[in-house]
């Protein structure tokens, strides 16, 4: 198939993440069963989202592989962005185009009798929570072992998926530790930057793979913490988000050193990382 040919798809459903409505969710149903079947995804991929007039941008996947009926991906409107923009400005009901899915992702197949902990921060978490939803499914939750979550946003009304997050702290399967920088009269839970609370926290990393996505400065002060406790490079993984274009290794706008983000990530382990360029 032509990898530039995207599937034409349906918004079906539109939810507000966050207080100021500048990230929303978008639940995307495919207008032709068999194209849904061929969108095969792995948790951590992307897509690139198009609207006609408009062009395409590259977007993680928020949604389960076993969200059979529909795709999801979470977007935040940026005011000098013209796919994001029209993307918000859209209502249920529009049709749009889906390319993909697109890139690696997180390497499933190594989780079987493994720990996880999965760490992120702000919208980066949309990845995350596609293998939250993944792994928490009654037919993969069995073939894991402990599940340690530690999530932080600037503070309280930008944390996304709150719902979803307050039935996971609600189950006793997973441990989920939500912060805020900052928090307000309505906030009772804990304060404080995403490093510190996973020093606190401090989560084994016997028997443990680590997944963790968010905005650079957190990476930066929270992979040491993670070598502190213990955590290998190989069992470390990391989602990048570069300023990709075209999604396969084309045009060259991601590359990191001889690394296309789009083709070669988003999802590298910090063993990988550590042999690439620094300007990461």
């Amino acid at each position: 198939m032509n990898p530039y040919i995207p599937y034409p798809v349906v918004i079906d459903r539109i939810t507000a993440e966050n207080d100021a409505a500048d990230l929303k969710t978008f639940r995307l149903r495919f207008k032709r069963p068999e194209d849904r079947e061929r969108f095969a995804l792995r948790c951590g991929q992307f897509a690139e989202l198009s609207l006609l007039g408009h062009g395409e941008a590259p977007i993680g996947i928020a949604s389960s592989p076993l969200d059979a009926d529909y795709v999801e991906f979470t977007v935040k409107r940026y005011a000098t962005g013209v796919v994001t923009t029209a993307l918000h400005q859209s209502d249920v009901g529009r049709e749009m185009g889906l390319r993909g899915p697109l890139g690696n992702g997180y390497p499933i197949e190594r989780f079987a009798g493994k720990n996880l902990v999965i760490i992120s921060g702000g919208f980066a978490v949309t990845t995350l929570r596609s293998t939250l939803r993944y792994l928490l499914h009654p037919d993969i939750r069995d073939t894991i072992g402990d599940i340690t979550v530690v999530y932080g946003a600037r503070s309280p009304g930008e944390l996304c998926y709150k719902s979803e997050f307050l039935e996971w702290q609600a189950r006793a399967d997973i441990a989920v530790h939500l912060t805020v920088d900052k928090g307000d009269a309505t906030w009772s839970g804990r304060e404080g930057f995403v490093p510190a609370v996973v020093e606190d926290v401090r989560p084994s990393a016997e028997n443990a793979i680590c997944l963790i996505c968010g905005p650079p400065i957190m990476l930066k002060f929270t992979i040491p913490v993670l070598r502190e406790l213990g955590f290998g490079a190989d069992d470390t993984y990391l989602s990048f988000e570069m300023r990709m274009k075209c999604g396969i290794g084309k045009c060259g706008r991601c590359n990191i050193g001889s690394r296309y983000v789009c083709v070669d990530g988003p999802v590298f382990s910090l063993a990988e990382v550590d042999e690439l360029p620094t300007e990461y």
